[in-house]
């Protein structure tokens, strides 16, 4: 079916590509994790982690309880890490089979107490800690004082160890990441003298898994690359964008010099010139950063820049080159014109685009 008008289609066979592209990177035992947060980085939680459960991914993980809850009114069967769990949501956590991950002492405190309330009996939670991205996490100092209490705890049970890597794309920084990778190390030799049972440890994002096979342990955790980008050139050769967004132009106008374009007349015409009106908006996720020449959209193969500021439902671009008329398609962003190369030009990120995209957009899958 050809689809047209305004809309964010998705290619399952890319994801699937690109899936199974980043597992075989790892050794067969090494178990992965997606990333489906954020409304799986704007592409479709459900579509997404559905086509990810047929693909055989051995985990999810989502940022908060709520969309662990969607997942699980959707089929998804597979085990859920939560991210960021709160407090007011930890008994929803137990009641719908969500691991939570454990990111500070008073956090552990709090989930043990609702797991023996629950009655529960080796609870499986994952403990993250701090060793350099200084986000959330664990301290070091707190080491023992977290081992003491699930030592003798049984309404829980430790199902893994993770911290998070501060700067695993950048070859300049290759040494903090070793400073980081050497402290996860003590602080899993600490638990191994505890806990004699197996426990997956974790720390590799995208680019952890790409740069840094010593540090896939067993388990890595992908999100933006299972989505086509690998925050390097060289390892962007291997993965396809899945997404591509796409809409039209509503209407072709002409002004003179001196004229200006969109609000607060911050765009004035020094000679006569062409734009076009697209349907889109920060309304959609397109931001007002990507304002002022700071995006371009393609239009018959040619790049248009933007024009003053986006408004919430169009934007203006320059066609004073190009041959265009209303009803033809644009496109902002695909396999060609990535949306790092669209996030480029706005000194953002391919993630920062993609978790924009708002639910009003039409996504179809194919």
């Amino acid at each position: 079916m050809q689809h047209t008008g305004t809309r964010l289609e998705i290619d399952l066979s890319a994801l699937a590509h690109n899936y199974q592209y980043l597992k075989s990177l790892l050794q067969p035992e090494t178990l992965f994790l997606s990333v489906i947060k954020a409304n799986a980085y704007g592409h479709g939680i459900v579509p997404v982690a559905q086509k990810l459960q047929e693909l055989g991914t051995d985990y999810f993980a989502v940022a908060y309880v709520e969309e662990g809850v969607e997942l699980r009114d959707n089929g998804i069967t597979k085990p859920i890490l939560v991210l960021h769990p709160q407090k007011h949501t930890l008994e929803t956590c137990i009641d719908r089979c969500l691991e939570p991950v454990i990111y500070s002492f008073p956090l552990l405190v709090a989930f043990s107490a609702f797991a023996k309330a629950k009655n529960q009996q080796s609870y499986p939670i994952h403990i993250e800690f701090n060793t350099g991205l200084n986000r959330i996490g664990i301290d070091p100092e707190e080491l023992e004082q977290t081992i003491a209490l699930i030592k003798d705890n049984n309404a829980l049970k430790i199902r893994g160890l993770q911290t998070h890597l501060a700067a695993s794309e950048d070859a300049a920084e290759n040494d903090f990441t070793q400073t980081q990778l050497a402290l996860f190390k003590e602080i899993s030799d600490n638990f191994k003298k505890h806990f004699k049972y197996p426990i997956i440890h974790h720390t590799s994002n995208t680019s952890g898994a790409l740069n840094f096979k010593e540090a896939h342990y067993n388990m890595v955790r992908c999100g933006i690359g299972l989505y086509g980008y690998g925050n390097d050139p060289e390892q962007d050769k291997h993965l396809i964008p899945v997404a591509s967004l796409y809409s039209v132009i509503s209407q072709v106008r002409s002004i003179e010099a001196g004229e200006s374009v969109s609000y607060n007349r911050t765009f004035l015409a020094t000679e006569p010139m062409k734009y076009a009106v697209i349907a889109l908006g920060h309304g959609d996720g397109i931001a007002r950063i990507y304002g002022h020449g700071h995006g371009a959209v393609m239009i018959h193969g040619k790049l248009a820049y933007t024009l003053g500021i986006i408004c919430m439902d169009m934007f203006m671009v320059d066609v004073s080159l190009i041959d265009c008329k209303a009803g033809d398609e644009v496109k902002l962003f695909g396999k060609i014109h990535t949306a790092s190369d669209f996030a480029e030009k706005a000194n953002t990120i391919s993630y920062e685009l993609l978790t924009h995209m708002q639910h009003r957009l039409q996504r179809f899958y194919v």
